[in-house]
């Protein structure tokens, strides 16, 4: 092992837990309220393959792995990965591209290698989230179901390894925005049928989707804001700004709720230091500054009502 490689892999270590911190700090702001369902499941050890819905984008697979106490490789869509900056943070984030057809059929050799690293991950004993529906449509119903999920567990089992598999439904109140309610419930599926032939794979799907549609809890409760509120009236321009551009640039597609909060959670930032240098310019003493700006966060939460 050279040093060169060790570097490397603290380097991605780091940039791996510190995009967690972020990420977790992020959605505490960005959502109202995630509710958890059986959350002691999320500190289980071993092999997993996690199973889960796909209704609203990146932001998934972003809720999903925060809650997990432990590093979750997951399967997204290989387009997104074309860009080298974008390749570079996907990877960072433990991210597994997979191609389908409308992305050129050139790509669709490189799923080889999607599922035999999923394999090979869960040989050595970590977790594998996979979004069984394959497509993500902004919707809390469920979509038909590919055979990956079960191709992969066909790879493993045929290893004689036996994974954890949770089956895991995630819900939100809405998919635009802000303030809203997710519904995350894990549980687990006890009998694990073994998958030997294309009947086996249908079955397993048949299984996973009737556990599947259980743990999918839409939530009830409409977003609502304190539009009176003083923090609700700081923040206002900067995220009508930050969703105009994002609305402009996600038109037609699913990505809009993913896209806005990873551009809220880079910017903000910047925002607070644009709020920083406005309290200078009218003379106000550094440590209030800054005594309002870490409180700032904290209670904008009290706009959600």
């Amino acid at each position: 092992m050279t040093a060169s490689f060790v570097m490397r892999f603290f380097y991605i270590y780091r940039v791996v837990q510190l995009l967690k911190i972020l990420i977790q700090a992020g959605l505490w702001l960005f959502c109202n309220k995630i509710h958890l369902k059986n959350k002691s499941l999320f500190k289980i050890k071993g092999p997993l393959l996690i199973i889960a819905n796909h209704p609203n984008s990146f932001l998934d697979a972003l809720i999903i792995g925060s809650y997990y106490k432990r590093r979750v490789f997951f399967l997204a869509r290989g387009d997104v990965f074309k860009k080298p900056i974008h390749r570079f943070l996907l990877e960072s984030l433990n991210v597994i591209p997979v191609y389908r057809q409308r992305e050129g059929k050139e790509y669709l050799h490189l799923n080889d290698f999607a599922f035999s690293r999923s394999i090979e991950l869960l040989s050595n004993g970590n977790a594998v989230l996979v979004f069984i529906e394959g497509v993500c449509v902004n919707s809390n119903e469920l979509q038909p179901f590919k055979k990956g999920t079960a191709r992969i567990l066909e790879g493993i089992q045929k290893r004689n390894i036996d994974p954890t598999i949770h089956i895991v439904g995630i819900a939100f109140n809405q998919f635009r925005g802000i303030g809203k309610i997710v519904n995350l419930v894990v549980s687990e599926m006890t009998v694990v049928p073994k998958i030997q032939n294309s009947r086996d794979r249908v079955l397993f799907n048949q299984k996973v989707f009737e556990q599947l549609k259980e743990n999918i809890l839409i939530p009830t409760i409409p977003t609502k804001f304190n539009r009176k509120h003083l923090f609700y009236i700081i923040h206002q321009p900067f995220y009508t700004l930050v969703k105009n551009f994002v609305a402009k640039k996600t038109n037609n597609t699913v990505f809009f709720d993913s896209v806005l909060f990873s551009v809220l959670l880079f910017t903000y930032p910047l925002f607070l230091f644009i709020l920083f240098i406005t309290f200078k310019l009218f003379q106000f003493p550094t440590t209030i500054i800054l005594t309002i700006l870490v409180a700032l966060p904290i209670i904008v939460k009290g706009v959600q009502e």
